[in-house]
């Protein structure tokens, strides 16, 4: 009887576990916090996601929206939240937009620029993606201001203009919010830091310079555009941190470094990704390498910690996903590869064409891959010894710089002059 008792209690506590796991899946399906997803590396929590689109097939609503910018957007209840640039990076603005109409609700002028520096052509005064803790949308400008707004009624909780470097190329690194902090990269050709702000005041909790010595390579060898990514190693909550020249790992509590990874990259764009206690890290750009780097490391990791480094074309701009032991990207000229996630060895490629800034998202076993000219692919990935089938090509005008969203049903693409609302028509 005793017995039996214990397993009607053990049955129940499964099951309420399994509600709860399923709980947290259905609101991580309608959930955006932030620009590779609720999972931080563009998996995907949702059904029923649209395979099939173009200007006049699947287009819910369709909106212009102002200056630019390739932040991907964000969610906070009915609206989507994004940032953009106006008067060539003088007039730096928020924008929301009603989930269900598309109408602009909100365009709120954050900073003014007397003297916006220098940016590359093919990136905006505008492009780090915000993120929201569900109520306040906290966006960053890099060195032009970071600012708190609440994202129900668009008031400006805080701001400050004093989170300062040369980006060189414009701004490009997203913040990452851990509990009540804003984690801030900043890598510039000047200097080299990550701050972590109070979200509920803007003022700094903790700053720690970056700890690698610069100064055997130019000043434009020691900037990077990444964003920070939030990791669990032994049950302890780390900041994967990729910068020039080397890879951090940060308490995020305090800052305090807990390992470094040298490597001959800079200028890198790509989120690091993790899988079973292992980082992949891109080092730069011209020439990216990714190198998978155990995340309980300590100290000078580079030749105790590195399992492996692939030097054979990585991804110069788009984040990698990982997807049924595998870890795969798109290069900036279209050719989509897969790794061993255990050996680095390549398990195949595609060229699907195109050119790429756009972070690929998965779901399920669906990889969505957004160009730069308006046309879309998916493809379905099996076994790693298989090359993936093309499900679907699709095509828009424009293409896409920001990377999509992907919630129950719907798609929410950012072109590079438009905000699309994607639904398959019952």
């Amino acid at each position: 009887m005793q017995q039996g008792k214990h397993t009607v209690i053990r049955r129940a506590t499964v099951s309420y576990m399994l509600l709860l796991i399923l709980s947290a899946c259905c609101m991580a399906a309608d959930e955006w916090p932030e620009f590779r997803g609720p999972t931080g590396v563009g998996s995907v929590v949702a059904s029923n996601v649209p395979l099939h689109w173009s200007e006049t097939k699947n287009v819910a609503w369709k909106t212009a929206l102002p200056g630019r910018g390739w932040s991907t957007p964000v969610i906070v209840g009915p609206l989507l939240w994004m940032t953009t640039s106006e008067d060539d990076g003088h007039q730096l603005l928020a924008l929301s937009v009603d989930r269900k109409t598309g109408a602009i609700k909100h365009r709120i002028r954050l900073f003014s620029v007397d003297e916006p520096a220098a940016c590359n052509a093919m990136n905006s005064y505008a492009s780090p993606s915000p993120v929201t803790d569900g109520k306040n949308v906290y966006v960053s400008f890099g060195t032009y201001g970071v600012a708190a707004i609440n994202g129900m009624n668009g008031s400006i909780v805080w701001s400050r203009k004093d989170v300062n470097l040369d980006h060189q190329e414009g701004p490009g690194s997203s913040p990452l919010l851990y509990k009540d902090r804003l984690v801030i990269h900043c890598d510039g050709r000047d200097k080299q830091y990550i701050v972590s702000l109070k979200t509920a005041t803007g003022k700094t909790a903790w700053k720690q310079k970056r700890s690698l010595d610069l100064s055997h390579v130019g000043d434009f060898a020691r900037k990077a555009f990444t964003t920070p990514l939030l990791v669990k190693s032994n049950g302890h909550d780390r900041i994967l941190s990729p910068a020039a020249q080397g890879c951090y790992c940060y308490e995020p509590a305090t800052g305090r470094e807990l390992w470094s990874l040298r490597y001959p990259g800079f200028s890198a764009v790509p989120r690091p990704v993790s899988s079973r206690g292992v980082a992949f890290v891109v080092d730069g750009f011209a020439n990216p390498s990714i190198f998978a780097v155990r995340i309980d490391g300590q100290n000078d990791v580079t030749d105790s910690g590195v399992k492996w480094v692939f030097k054979r074309g990585g991804p110069a701009t788009t984040s990698p996903v990982h997807l049924a032991g595998q870890l795969i990207f798109v290069t900036d000229n279209g050719v989509v590869v897969s790794l061993d996630e255990k050996t680095g060895k390549m398990n195949w490629r595609k060229r699907i064409g195109g050119s790429f800034c756009a972070s690929p998202i998965v779901v399920g076993d669906l990889m969505y891959l957004f160009d730069r000219d308006g046309k879309s692919s998916i493809l379905r990935v099996s076994a790693s010894d298989k090359q993936p089938e093309e499900v679907a090509v699709n095509r828009l005008d424009n293409g896409m710089m920001a990377s999509p969203l992907a919630i129950t049903a719907t798609l929410y693409l950012r072109t590079k002059g438009q905000l699309y609302c994607i639904r398959e028509e019952d």
